[in-house]
């Protein structure tokens, strides 16, 4: 096996196993985002739920 061959199946090698990584975080932080945007919806209609119920103690 010639030199270049190695160096050519470790490049291949080590680009896949960055690849992998940098999919799997990419994942993960959109996975987060995702959580954090329907906590932001959820905690919106529960203020306005609350809004609206004690409004209407009030008057």
């Amino acid at each position: 096996m010639a030199k270049g061959t190695i160096w050519t199946v470790l490049g291949v090698i080590a680009s896949i196993i960055i690849a992998i990584i940098l999919v799997q975080a990419l994942f993960s932080v959109m996975w987060f985002l995702f959580k954090v945007a329907v906590v932001a919806v959820v905690a919106l209609v529960v203020f306005f739920v609350l809004r609206s119920v004690f409004r209407r103690r009030e008057s």
